[in-house]
């Protein structure tokens, strides 16, 4: 990784050590998360953690019903994501976990000099979304089967994560990239993949790498997927007389946020709220996470007010963020933020 060397370091010394941790991966999205996991699996068991299969797995509930689970696996390590299955969490980590610890793991290609990994990594993405119950079981877990399954969790904040399991496990923390440090990510990529600029001067694509990582909020993935859609649009590339021409990408579901937003400054009625609930619906179905969605717009909507009101819009905004995590109805939480906000907005005329 081109950035955040010491913690590059510090994972490899792991993988290296022969007494490789329970890790609690946290930070924003986009920061290499997903990457770094990766990356160490690959120093600990080599080129195989690539060799990648989905399985769908069939669990049944203490009701007798049946679920079914997609688990993204390799000969070393599993990926899954136990929040997907709602309350039924508990189940995904009790079964597949204890199925998968209870075996012990023998590596008969290790020669005698080489340490032998004889454990199992699972990494368990969106750790944060577990519940209460799920997170017990995990617990008992880490536990009981420690010498032959190792753990990886993964979240944006170890906020909602229970104490026990903080204690059982080494945190790590990786924090977005700095501007300058996406900037030098996207200038080696140009390197490496031989990009041509034809019309335009080193300084004037230096000048246009920095306000694709401006843009990008700090996101590396963003930065990466934004930057790959410029790069394939050739003739733009090719015949833009200056970097102005080449123009950032906006993404479309932040536009309709931010129109959402101006609506509500303009037309705060029963009516305009209707119509918001449409396009809510719409932001949803497309899979734009409600939490997004409500941090997005806040951010939209207190652009340009005075202190009073953006900290009222910002309590507003925590209640109802908060309402999200243990709700069910995402499109009822969205709603009465939008109400809430407009309540304010008037009061404040």
């Amino acid at each position: 990784m081109n950035y955040h060397g010491t913690i590059t370091q510090n994972l490899k010394a792991l993988s290296k050590s022969g007494d490789f941790p329970h890790l609690l991966i946290y930070g924003p999205s986009g920061a290499g998360k997903k990457t770094r996991i990766y990356a160490t699996l690959n120093e600990i068991f080599g080129t195989s953690v690539e060799k990648l299969k989905i399985d769908v797995k069939t669990f049944v509930t203490s009701s007798n019903r049946k679920l079914e689970f997609n688990v993204l696996s390799s000969p070393y390590h599993l990926e899954i994501t136990p929040s997907d299955m709602g309350n039924n969490d508990r189940v995904v980590i009790q079964d597949l976990l204890k199925d998968v610890a209870s075996t012990e793991q023998v590596d008969f290609t290790a020669s005698t000099k080489q340490v032998k990994h004889r454990f199992k990594i699972v990494v368990i993405n969106e750790a944060e979304s577990l519940s209460r119950d799920a997170q017990a079981a995990l617990r008992r877990t880490m536990e009981k089967y420690s010498s032959n399954i190792r753990l990886i969790l993964v979240c944006n904040s170890i906020s909602n994560i229970i104490p026990p399991i903080k204690s059982r496990t080494l945190l790590v923390r990786i924090p977005s990239p700095t501007v300058g440090e996406i900037n030098g990510v996207l200038m080696n990529i140009v390197t490496k993949e031989g990009l041509k600029f034809t019309n335009n001067s080193e300084e004037q694509i230096v000048t246009f790498l920095n306000k694709v990582a401006e843009s990008s909020n700090r996101n590396l993935r963003r930065a990466l997927l934004a930057f790959e859609t410029i790069a394939m649009q050739t003739d733009v590339i090719n015949n833009a007389n200056n970097s102005q021409q080449l123009s950032v990408i906006t993404l479309d579901w932040e536009a309709i946020i931010k129109n959402i937003a101006q609506t509500i400054r303009t037309s705060r009625t029963v009516a305009t709220l209707a119509k918001i609930r449409v396009t809510f619906y719409e932001l949803l179905s497309h899979c734009i996470p409600a939490r997004v969605i409500l941090k997005t717009l806040l951010f939209n909507l207190i652009a340009g007010y005075n202190s009073t009101i953006t900290s009222q819009l910002v309590n507003v905004g925590a209640t109802f963020d908060e309402r999200l995590s243990l709700g069910q109805k995402s499109i009822f939480h969205l709603e009465g933020f939008v109400a809430k906000a407009m309540v304010v907005l008037e009061n404040n005329q």
